[in-house]
């Protein structure tokens, strides 16, 4: 069983930049998939990042966050980050990792992200 613990969220302006942390309790190194969700009040939860391993490693942004948001991992300290840039009033949400190890998916508690003047 592998926790995992969002952090990084918090109330930020228009333009401005965030930066997302999630920690495992264990090793994500064997970890084939990691991927950035969010929700917004109302809507379906949508991913907005991921990042493959297997042969090579390939990362994926939604269309709305692309150029703008950047996934990363560190497996040292087995955490995927979620760097996010020039930062949206619709980027507003609660923001969730998702980390596959195995056949097995674990998900964080989430973490608030506000974008508001």
């Amino acid at each position: 069983q592998v926790q995992l613990v969002e952090s990084g969220g918090g109330l930020v302006q228009p333009g401005g930049s965030l930066k997302l942390s999630c920690a495992a309790s264990g090793s994500i190194r064997s970890a084939i998939f990691m991927g950035w969700y969010r929700q917004a009040p109302g809507k379906q939860r949508e991913l907005v990042a991921d990042l493959t391993s297997g042969t090579s490693t390939s990362t994926n942004y939604a269309d709305s966050v692309k150029g703008r948001f950047t996934i990363s991992r560190d497996n040292i300290k087995n955490t995927v980050y979620l760097q996010m840039n020039s930062l949206k009033p619709e980027d507003t949400a609660v923001y969730y990792c998702n980390v596959v190890l195995g056949f097995r998916g674990f998900w964080g508690q989430g973490t608030q992200v506000t974008v508001s003047s």
